[in-house]
């Protein structure tokens, strides 16, 4: 065990405190509870907080660069600890090849070529890696993805790669400066992901619309979000954690 009493406790109350929000916001919505995936996002944070969070209850991890993935991949099986993992950050081409086979879905597909690379790695190994497409329904320039315009065609073309399964969509909104000023975006991202249903493969997959984060998880589960990305709300301010 690499983490203290301390450390699991805090982590513990901080992702019960997550979970009753969700359950909240699911009841105004109503939605049921278990229709929304919780996962926990260590980025910055040392290798003993996810290992904490999972020992916490919590069992879908994400990451959003490859070099802390797989470190934290490698302990926490080393320890016989299988979380959900998720890669939620920009993936590069060239680090497909890291990650093939060690993850539970792949939030980020941001282009075709990436969508080929871990098509061809995927086929490769004899596995089907499941994805997301990564849409940028806000039109920020600062912000990876396909427009709303470019998805139908992503969708088309990336059910014709072996190796890939579609799992739907997944954005990022803008930064709110005021309450309830992402809703709008995840409300059209929701509205997209009904439409292109009908353009995949196999409609049965196309299930997962990951959108929220922790300043605004609630305004995506009441537009429909399956799964949210949660770093700050469980595991504390990055600015504080020692480079």
């Amino acid at each position: 065990m690499d983490y203290t009493e301390d450390l699991l406790i805090k982590l513990k109350n901080n992702t019960e405190a997550v979970r009753n929000n969700i359950a909240d916001a699911c009841r105004d919505s109503g939605r049921d509870t278990s229709s929304v995936t919780l996962i926990g996002v260590s980025k910055v944070f040392p290798v003993e907080y996810a290992e904490a969070a999972f020992a916490g209850g919590l069992k879908d991890l994400g990451e959003n660069r490859v070099q802390e993935l797989v470190p934290k991949i490698e302990r926490l099986s080393e320890l016989g600890l299988t979380p959900n993992w998720h890669l939620i950050g920009t993936l590069q081409r060239n680090k497909v090849k890291y990650i093939i086979g060690k993850t539970y879905l792949i939030h980020s597909v941001n282009t075709l070529e990436l969508a080929e690379e871990i098509s061809k790695r995927s086929a490769a190994a004899g596995l089907v890696t499941d994805i997301l497409l990564q849409g940028n329904i806000s039109g920020e320039e600062s912000k990876h993805g396909f427009s709303p315009e470019e998805l139908k065609a992503a969708v088309e073309a990336v059910s014709s790669m072996e190796g890939v399964r579609m799992r739907g969509l997944m954005t990022m909104a803008p930064i709110e400066t005021a309450p309830g000023q992402a809703r709008p975006v995840f409300a059209k991202t929701r509205e997209i992901f009904e439409e292109l249903k009908a353009s995949v493969k196999d409609p049965s997959c196309w299930d997962t619309l990951s959108m929220g984060m922790s300043g605004d998880y609630r305004e995506a589960i009441a537009e429909g979000s399956t799964c949210v990305r949660i770093g700050t709300a469980i595991f504390g301010d990055r600015s504080a954690v020692k480079p």
